[in-house]
């Protein structure tokens, strides 16, 4: 490449911005509305962005629009990259009142609903000047966060990759019952335990609906115990409401639910667990800790959930992926 188009001079601010309306919109015709300009004159930039860059950044097919890895690649750096240019804008605009910045933050449902939301104020009372926009994943999605979000806690496999990647916690799965049933079946084995009981499976993307009952049957050496029966639930929160209400065996993370085994509300009646390699991770694109709010959010969460060498350590580069 010509080293002048390193230059700022040349930079085609137009075709960027056109360039992430088509993205964001999905179409041609929306995205040019909401810049207000003509079709015409929005797939000109769009097309003069591809020939300076050598390359495409969507794949057009017949009634819609795909981004290419090129396309994936430079959308999360301009979204962001205007995002900063906007709040600047802003602070100098509005010199004499209290300028707000606002994360977008994605999450899985058990964890936003069951850990994070309830202690969000703590966060906001420290920062007030940052609104946090709480976005939740598919109940059962596993594997990387949206281009588009600031700050993501997935629930995955470790791979590597370029994002800037905390791990929270590993998850550990154990079964959970209400304390009536740990009782009843207290003289039991755990392979009579398992037998005797409902089971109550949390779905997970593209695996069979019994596979954590599966892997924790093998893991334990039940041998072929029948473990595909039972109800079947979006999230480990619905799986452990279930729990609560006096039906059925959860196989659940036991962290993530410790407040239920702390009260009582729920027991852990056999200590058999399952680590699945799966975890809770906060993953970051590395240019946004340069954000003070995303910063002192990361710092925030690693706090409050990371394990205490991951509190004092540098964060390392991972993958989530689904694995």
């Amino acid at each position: 490449m010509n080293n002048s188009r390193n230059d700022r001079r040349w930079l085609p601010l137009n075709a960027l911005r056109a360039f992430e309306a088509v993205a964001k919109h999905g179409s041609f015709t929306a995205a040019a509305q909401s810049l207000l300009i003509s079709q015409s004159a929005l797939s000109r930039h769009v097309i003069s962005l591809e020939k300076w860059l050598a390359t495409p950044l969507f794949e057009r097919r017949p009634h819609s629009l795909v981004l290419t890895k090129s396309g994936e690649h430079l959308l999360p750096a301009i979204t962001k990259s205007f995002d900063r240019l906007e709040y600047a804008l802003d602070d100098i605009r509005q010199e004499n009142t209290v300028s707000r910045r606002t994360l977008r933050v994605q999450m899985p449902p058990s964890f936003a609903i069951h850990v994070a939301v309830p202690i969000l104020r703590d966060f906001r009372k420290s920062h007030a000047d940052a609104e946090v926009e709480i976005d939740l994943v598919s109940p059962y999605d596993v594997g990387p966060a949206q281009s588009d979000v600031d700050v993501a806690v997935v629930y995955s496999k470790p791979v590597v990759t370029n994002l800037v990647t905390d791990l929270l916690w590993p998850e550990r799965l154990g079964i959970l019952c209400h304390p009536e049933i740990a009782a009843a079946s207290s003289r039991q084995t755990l392979a009579d335990f398992i037998a005797s009981n409902e089971l109550i499976h949390v779905r997970l993307a593209d695996l069979p609906r019994h596979h954590l009952w599966s892997q924790f049957a093998l893991q334990a050496n039940l041998g072929l115990a029948h473990v595909e029966r039972g109800l079947v639930f979006d999230t480990a929160l619905l799986a452990v409401q279930y729990a609560c209400s006096g039906e059925g065996l959860a196989l659940v993370d036991l962290n993530l639910f410790s407040e239920e085994i702390r009260s009582g509300r729920l027991v852990q009646p056999f200590e058999a667990v399952l680590d699945g390699g799966y975890g809770y991770y906060l993953t970051i694109h590395p240019e946004a800790l340069a954000d003070t709010a995303v910063s002192l959010f990361r710092s925030w969460l690693i706090d409050r959930f990371g394990p205490p060498a991951a509190q004092t350590s540098t964060a390392v580069r991972l993958a989530v992926s689904n694995g």
